[in-house]
């Protein structure tokens, strides 16, 4: 894990200014799909790709090898509604 600290400011119409540095780092251009996450006192952005990323393993640890989780919930559910 990189740390970066750059310097910029807020722009009129609360614009914020990501330098082109910033923007390497990350891997964005523009347009891309940002989150905003406002947490402690600090704003965070992170890519939709990379929230994506960390969600998945976040679920891929719950997971068995090899399960598709979609599969499994619509059995469970299945299976409940046969014993309602």
């Amino acid at each position: 894990v990189s740390t970066m600290e750059i310097r910029t400011h807020l722009g009129s119409n609360g614009r914020v200014l990501i330098p082109a540095a910033a923007r390497r780092a990350l891997g964005i251009d523009e347009g891309d799909e940002l989150i905003l996450v406002v947490e402690d006192g600090e704003i965070r952005l992170r890519t939709a790709k990379e929230a994506a990323r960390k969600a998945q393993a976040l679920v891929a640890r719950y997971s068995q090898s090899g399960e598709n989780l979609a599969d499994a919930l619509v059995a469970e559910r299945r299976h409940e509604a046969t014993r309602e």
